[in-house]
């Protein structure tokens, strides 16, 4: 599987960063092994708390852009997959302790849902839109993160669907993965996502 390193990013998980820290630790695997880098834009008591609570590493970098942040923090870990959170729905523990073999396979990304849309749900985001919608997780291998580019420095928020679009773009052996696939059941408690802090 090679190392992991998870990534997440304040300002994208808002006032779930908790609730994503607490179900990467709750996977069992993830322990204290795997390492959690939090990046954030501003230094607050909340933060420190939560990386003594979590074994987190913080990283506050105040004069960069979302897209930065994640670039340095993927600069720093130097692990072969990257799990990064790229909105505020956290993952059920369970999840990550099944999606861990999956990044043994000849992939480069697997994008990580929590549950695969209904037939009603796909319907209905494409005659919304066209665009790409953005997974709660990426996991991705380091050098293939490397290789497109990773996130752009100069963009903040749009650096995620930007950095989706790319990934689309390049001959990017790509999976999508949801609870589903990976064994857990519609709507059954182990599928969605934690709701306590």
């Amino acid at each position: 599987m090679g190392t992991v390193c998870f990534i997440v990013d304040a300002s994208v998980t808002g006032a779930l960063l908790p609730r994503h820290l607490r179900s990467i630790r709750q996977s069992g695997l993830a322990d204290h092994a795997l390492p959690i880098i939090v990046t954030c834009a501003h230094s607050d008591e909340r933060l420190t708390d939560l990386e003594k609570r979590y074994h987190a590493h913080g990283l506050v970098t105040p004069a960069h852009t979302l897209g930065a942040r994640l670039n340095q923090a993927a600069y720093i870990s130097q692990a072969d997959w990257l799990l990064i959170a790229l909105h505020k729905e956290p993952m059920a523990a369970q999840l990550w302790y099944l999606l861990y073999p999956q990044l043994d396979t000849a992939t480069d990304a697997l994008l990580i849902n929590a549950a695969t849309p209904r037939f009603s749900e796909r319907l209905l985001l494409h005659f919304l839109s066209s665009a790409v919608t953005v997974p709660p997780y990426i996991a991705i291998r380091r050098a293939w993160l490397e290789r497109i580019g990773g996130f752009d420095p100069e963009l903040d928020e749009p650096a995620l669907l930007d950095f989706l679009q790319r990934l689309y773009a390049c001959p990017t052996r790509l999976k999508t993965l949801s609870g589903e696939s990976l064994g857990l059941a519609r709507g059954s408690p182990q599928s969605r996502s934690p709701t306590s802090s």
